[in-house]
């Protein structure tokens, strides 16, 4: 079986688990609802409070910066803090349980210690790569990809790792990356798989709903237009919450596979056949 081939397969199990548990979509759709609060929760204010005029006359001084730690260090607890939900709620149903939204939110508050820290972590992460896109020229840029395709192949397994194993975010992050190297070795097909897959759905969509929506609105029916255009921006959303419903599901099963766990929902043989490292494929 090729590369695409596992990766196609990988995506069809993990859409299997979200068949038997549809509600688990509700993690992603809850934490991207939360992303939104909390931007206009900073943003808006400063408009009422004159903040924003004070930067734009007098430069950017301390408290804007304490205010962009503050948004990342908030934004990324929400959007960790639903993962660790959704994985808590995956995992359940993995080991063939039956889970339901309470039961996701009270595995991720069980750990909400760890999550936090976690989350003062890659919200440090995060803010050092996008001062280094912004600050540093082509080579920052460079530097910035590069850095966040590594701490994203080193961090995947974090969440499963802190709602099963109960560790604090460092060790939780080493945990994470010595079993990426134990069972996934250089590739991560099914991931990659399962984002280039939903990637060119949504771009699809979007290419050819957008397209017929401006088409028909250059022909004068300007509300039937916009109601395409609505409509492909609707399926757009749906596509790329599934994505990420898919993923969180995956990792969880992963992380279950790697340590030896019971994951009844996936095929192990077609795992482990995905994440072989190179070189015991090319030994076999």
């Amino acid at each position: 079986m090729g590369r695409f081939a596992r990766s196609w397969a990988l995506v069809k199990l993990c859409w299997g688990v979200l068949q038997q548990d549809k509600e688990l979509v509700v993690f992603p759709i809850v934490s991207t609802i939360g992303v939104l609060i909390v931007t206009v929760s900073f943003v808006i204010p400063g408009f009422f409070t004159g903040f924003w005029q004070g930067v734009s006359d007098n430069g950017a001084g301390v408290g804007l910066y304490v205010l962009i730690v503050l948004f990342y260090l908030v934004e990324y607890l929400v959007i960790i803090f639903f993962n660790a939900a959704l994985v808590s709620a995956a995992i359940i149903r993995l080991k063939g349980g039956d889970p339901t939204l309470g039961d996701g939110l009270r595995g991720a508050w069980s750990h909400i210690g760890p999550i936090l820290g976690y989350a003062a972590i890659a919200a440090t992460v995060g803010l050092v790569l996008q001062i280094l896109r912004e600050r540093g020229g082509i080579a920052g840029v460079i530097v910035a990809a590069l850095g966040g395709m590594a701490w994203n192949v080193i961090t995947f397994l974090v969440i499963p790792v802190l709602v099963v194993e109960g560790i604090g975010p460092v060790t939780a992050i080493k945990r994470s990356a010595g079993l990426l190297k134990k069972t996934w070795g250089e590739q991560i097909i099914g991931n990659a798989g399962i984002g280039l897959v939903f990637g060119l759905l949504g771009f699809a969509v979007a290419v050819v709903g957008i397209g017929l929506g401006v088409l028909i609105m250059s022909a004068g029916v300007v509300a039937v237009g916009l109601a395409v255009i609505a409509l492909a921006v609707i399926a757009i959303m749906v596509i790329s919450l599934l994505g990420a419903t898919l993923r969180g599901i995956y990792s969880a099963a992963l992380y279950e596979y790697a340590v030896g766990g019971d994951t009844g929902a996936f095929d192990h043989g077609t795992l482990a056949g995905a994440f072989q490292p190179k070189r015991s494929r090319r030994g076999s």
